[in-house]
């Protein structure tokens, strides 16, 4: 295989872990300029007691704050521009975001189109768009994950749907960099066993398909086979007992392991579960959980050299495909992941749609092999259909 030896590296922002941590969020507050933040956060978080306390906290250290909370599961850019007036109209000047995925992502983005007067779709990240940007008035972001999947509390861009096409759009730019993360795992006890599955794997396909992308740099290889190895061993028991603060932890730096290491690029996974999860609204961790081994198959000759040292990571008893692979399925069986997309509601009949929307996906881009879109439409047909090949 021949590699380009050059790259542009970059690791992640300042990320305070551990139990209890949540209580230095005043403080990471006025070490980031944060005097009058926003919180932006889910519908479903917004009714817990865990939003009303970290609320009281920032208050009660004397620093004022307001709460947005419209943000769907899969969010759009009506929750995006909501959240942007919300911002305006509050006189705010940083955003804490706290949650799962969807709220970080919008969390970000807000904090980021403060400053812009050209439509969102315009920081798509296709090339050098970012440039685009205005930098003046971006917003500092403090990200407070409750999930341990994204890991977009040290990435770069957020995702957002855009609802006249059915796509997601991956929106980029180096200063949506978090200044802070806390990853306090108590703040994921109350996750459900589905949820912490769902999200669990979400951080373990970012790390393969992260490590599979044929671009050199050794430092995400290394991040995404220890980020790999912490998954196998922590997710299970995060998904047994909600209330494993040392599992969470694990998984929490399993997640931002995951996002650090995908700078280098995704692949067929998320290109084909970013336009099911925006046609279906299906839980994205989960969606790339059930497409997995479909990919994996598909990619087998192109992987080839990159199998040996995953099984090695993994301490499987064998070191070829089919150990990956065997692996893989008993690992999700364990989980209860469904097999199949015709579990998530998938029809074969939009099969056509969604391997056109995949294939002009940002994360095709990087698969190990290139995939025309006759491709990806057998691909998902694959994975609606349970098709695993001989």
């Amino acid at each position: 295989m021949d590699v380009q030896i050059t790259g542009a590296w970059n690791f992640p922002t300042r990320v305070v872990t551990g139990a209890g941590r949540i209580a230095e969020l005043p403080e990471a507050c006025r070490t980031n300029g944060l005097s009058r933040p926003l919180l932006v956060t889910d519908q479903g978080l917004a009714k817990t007691d865990l939003i009303a306390g970290i609320v009281n906290r920032v208050r009660e250290a004397g620093i004022p704050l307001a709460v947005f909370s419209d943000v769907k599961t899969n969010p759009t850019e009506a929750n995006l521009t909501a959240g942007v007036e919300a911002f305006k109209a509050g006189g705010h000047d940083g955003v804490i975001a706290v949650g799962g995925g969807s709220a970080l992502d919008v969390g970000k983005c807000v904090a980021f189109m403060v400053a812009q007067s050209r439509p969102v779709w315009d920081f798509e990240d296709i090339g050098d768009w970012w440039t685009r940007a205005n930098t003046t008035g971006i917003a500092p972001i403090i990200a407070v994950p409750t999930t341990a999947g994204t890991g977009s509390e040290v990435g770069r861009a957020g995702v957002i749907t855009r609802e006249d096409t059915h796509e997601k759009k991956i929106i980029f730019h180096p200063m949506m960099m978090p200044r802070t993360a806390i990853e306090d795992p108590e703040l994921a006890v109350g996750l459900s066993p589905f949820l912490t599955m769902a999200t669990g794997m979400d951080a373990l396909s970012h790390c393969f398909e992260a490590y599979c992308v044929k671009v050199f740099h050794p430092l995400a290889d290394g991040v995404a086979l220890e980020g790999m190895k912490i998954v196998d061993s922590y997710l299970p028991r995060a998904v047994e007992n909600g209330r494993d603060l040392e599992a969470r932890a694990y998984m929490f730096a399993a997640a931002s392991m995951g996002a650090t290491a995908f700078q280098k690029g995704l692949g067929a996974i998320h290109s084909v579960s970013h336009p099911v999860g925006a046609r279906y609204d299906t839980h994205h961790g989960l969606t790339n959980a059930v497409v997995f081994p479909y990919v994996l198959v598909c990619n087998k000759a192109a992987i080839a050299d990159k199998i040996p040292h995953i099984a090695r990571a993994l301490n499987l008893p064998g070191q070829d495909f089919d150990a990956v692979l065997s692996w893989l399925l008993a690992f999700r069986k364990r989980l209860g992941v469904p097999h199949t997309l015709a579990e998530l509601g998938v029809k074969e009949t939009d099969a056509g749609t969604i391997a056109a929307d995949a294939v002009k996906d940002p994360t095709a881009g990087a698969n190990p092999r290139p995939l025309t879109e006759p491709e990806f439409k057998q691909l998902t047909l694959a994975a609606i259909r349970g098709d695993l090949g001989s």
